[in-house]
Order: C-alpha cells, then sequence, then structure tokens
C-alpha cells in the first residue's frame, strides 16, 4: 500500500522546512490533522492555565511549545477570563445574555468566576521564541479570532498560509467576530474558503421548554435530541488564493508548503493548482532541482485524484448493474 504521507516528509525535508504550526485554544491537544507532519514541523500551543510555559524537542513534534499566557490583539500584561458554566464557552468576552436568552443552551454561558491570565500578543510571542513565520494559524477564543488575527503585524499576517477560525453565526458574546466579519476580512486579505462545519443550537426560549417540560435538569438533553438545530457557530478552514501567492511573490518554500497543506486537507484539486503552479514559476533552466520537485509535486497530485477517479468508476459500474438488476427482477 502507498505511504500517503512519505511524499510530503520527503519534500519538507529537501527543502529544509519545519512548518510553524501555531494553535490558539490548544487545551485539547493538537488538530490530528498536523499529525502526519508532526515530526518535521514546530508547534506553538496557548493554554493560560498552566503554570508554566514548556518548550521541548523529541516528542511528536519536532519542537513543541506550550504557553502558559492568553492572546491578545493588543499588548496587556493580564486579561480577564469570565469563566461560564460550561467551561468551553470561557471567554475574555461578556456573553450577551439577551440574544442567548432565545437558544436551549444559554445557561452553558452563564458566569460563574472571573480570573485573570498573563497575556501578550502574537507577534511578541513570536518573536520571544524565535520564530520569524507562522504557516498554519489555529484560533478557537471564543469570539476574538478575527481580531488577533487582523492585529498582528502586517510582515507575520502575511506568513499565514492557512488559517483555522471558529466564528460566531449568532450574538454569543458582546462585540464579538462574527462570521460574516471574518469571512469579508481573510477573502480580501487573499484567502479562499477550503472547508467549513456548520454548528447548530436549538431556537427555543428556556421558559417555552419549560413549559412542556417542568424539569429544567432535562431541558438540553431533550432539546438538543428531538428538536432541529439552527446555525449558531462555525468551523472554517482557508487557505491562500494563487492570486494572492502571485501578488505577494511568494517564495518556492512558500508554493511547497500550501501543497502540502491541500494535501493533508485533501483538497486534490487545489493541491494540483499549487503543482502545476509551481512548476511554471520555478521551472526554469539550470534548475533542476526545483524541476525535480516540481514533477513529483505533480504526480503526487495527479496520482491521488486518479485514484479517486478509479473508485468513483468503480462505484458508477456497480449502481449500473444494481439498476440493471432491478429492472430484471
Amino acid at each position: 500500500m502507498r505511504n500517503r504521507i512519505a511524499p510530503i516528509r520527503n519534500l519538507l525535508r529537501h527543502l529544509n522546512i519545519a512548518p510553524v504550526l501555531v494553535d490558539i485554544g490548544a487545551s485539547a491537544g493538537a488538530p490530528d490533522m498536523w499529525k502526519g507532519i508532526a515530526p518535521q514541523s514546530v508547534y506553538v500551543g496557548f493554554d493560560p492555565d498552566l503554570r508554566a510555559m514548556s518548550d521541548s524537542s523529541g516528542g511528536s513534534f519536532q519542537r513543541e511549545v506550550i504557553v502558559n499566557q492568553a492572546v491578545t490583539d493588543q499588548a496587556k500584561d493580564e486579561v480577564e477570563f469570565i469563566l461560564t458554566r460550561f467551561p468551553y464557552c470561557s471567554s475574555t468576552l461578556e456573553p450577551d445574555s439577551e440574544s442567548l436568552s432565545n437558544y436551549h443552551f444559554r445557561d452553558f454561558f452563564i458566569p460563574e468566576q472571573r480570573s485573570r491570565a498573563r497575556a501578550a500578543t502574537l507577534s511578541a510571542v513570536m518573536e520571544r521564541l524565535g520564530l520569524a513565520r507562522i504557516d498554519w494559524l489555529k484560533t478557537d477564543t471564543q469570539g476574538t479570532d478575527l481580531r488577533i488575527f487582523a492585529g498582528m503585524p502586517e510582515s507575520l499576517r502575511n506568513t499565514v498560509l492557512a488559517i483555522d477560525v471558529e466564528p460566531g453565526i449568532i450574538d454569543a458574546y458582546k462585540g464579538e467576530d462574527l462570521f460574516i466579519d471574518a469571512h469579508r476580512y481573510l477573502k480580501k486579505d487573499g484567502f479562499w474558503a477550503a472547508g467549513m462545519n456548520v454548528c447548530g443550537a436549538v431556537r427555543i426560549r428556556p421558559s417555552s421548554l419549560n413549559s412542556i417540560i417542568p424539569d429544567t435538569s432535562l431541558h438540553y438533553a431533550f432539546a438538543d435530541s428531538a428538536l432541529k438545530k439552527s446555525p449558531a457557530w462555525c468551523e472554517a478552514r482557508y487557505f491562500r488564493s494563487l492570486e494572492w501567492m502571485k501578488s505577494a511573490a511568494a517564495t518556492p518554500e512558500q508554493y511547497a508548503l500550501l501543497w502540502v497543506f491541500a494535501l493533508i486537507d485533501n483538497q486534490l484539486g487545489f493541491a494540483l493548482d499549487v503543482a502545476l503552479e509551481y512548476q511554471r514559476l520555478f521551472n526554469s533552466p539550470g534548475n533542476e532541482w526545483l524541476e525535480r520537485l516540481g514533477k513529483m509535486m505533480i504526480e503526487e497530485s495527479e496520482h491521488r485524484i486518479r485514484s479517486l477517479s478509479r473508485f468513483a468508476t468503480i462505484a458508477a459500474v456497480k449502481r449500473s448493474v444494481k439498476r440493471a438488476i432491478g429492472r430484471n427482477t
């Protein structure tokens, strides 16, 4: 069986690239998608609940740094966290109780206590760690994803080739960055939407639930399992467009990384686009090394696409056979 990650690791090794992967909201650990390139990558995660920062090598990642600070868009020594009844709803922003009153999960956002955490801007932390770029940025900050990205210096922001954000669709927090704002900004900044998972909540007031289920402890379980959900927030992924890469005079290494990211996200069509653009831009006489890399990228992209087309053809034949059998029985 063909080793699907080997071509990617070989490319990173030959170009001597260590992708810098930054995870803001890292309490759940690094995303599974990054595991394939972990041995050759630098991982920076933020977990303000830790007592001290850790910086290690020799684990899953080439280098793994866990920073015990909260990330802010403006320079601050500390930031206040509003700890909610459901821990994953905690934020630096106040819950919008009026808006949330229309949804069954309103009580998840009830503030239970407040705490203070050490804070820093993303650019300040990266400078302290001696890292000049961020190749893939994942943010899950409960309402401030866009302002953190937009607040980065342009020189650092322009190094980001892929970004994951989790903006709200409804007003769960006062003054939060909503999807409509994040999408508009990222599109204007040279990204395209590569994937989206729309997450939902049931729009029903708890008082209405109480009229049919007096036991409030059963409200969430009933509504979550029995009633239709409405869009409430989304998990969205964006990649840099080839148009932006051209205008930014991106390097061969950046094109190669964009190809790697597209491949591990299974964006095979875009991966082939990137590989062909890489070959067009860098396949010049006397540049045999870049020529070989471009050829490898194209061949790997085409192989994966053809593999899918074979499966699609087989599936189409099976459907035709089933239809024929159905007509003759």
